[in-house]
């Protein structure tokens, strides 16, 4: 049962981030491209996650880690520049 949920999973966190890739391309302001970046951090952890259960490594839930403190990051400080017009004051 628990190879099938996760084979459901990592298809809907895929069709999510297939979604936020397309609002991305296509968004019509910075800020809703601006949250599709930061939606599509958030997806590409859950997808890291899930893959770590499924081959069952310890690996993967550090590189996921690693995304999330690069995806934050790198989130504030677009919306910093986006909102100021500089990162560091």
């Amino acid at each position: 049962m628990m190879p099938l949920a996760l084979d459901i999973a990592v298809a809907a966190v895929a069709l999510a981030m297939l979604m936020c890739a397309f609002r991305l391309f296509r968004g019509p302001e910075v800020t809703d491209r601006l949250l599709a970046l930061d939606t599509l951090y958030i997806n590409v952890v859950a997808l890291v996650v899930l893959l770590g259960i499924r081959q069952q490594t310890e690996l993967l839930f550090e590189a996921a880690l690693i995304v999330a403190m690069l995806g934050f990051v790198s989130t504030v400080a677009l919306a910093r520049y986006l909102t100021r017009g500089d990162v560091i004051e």
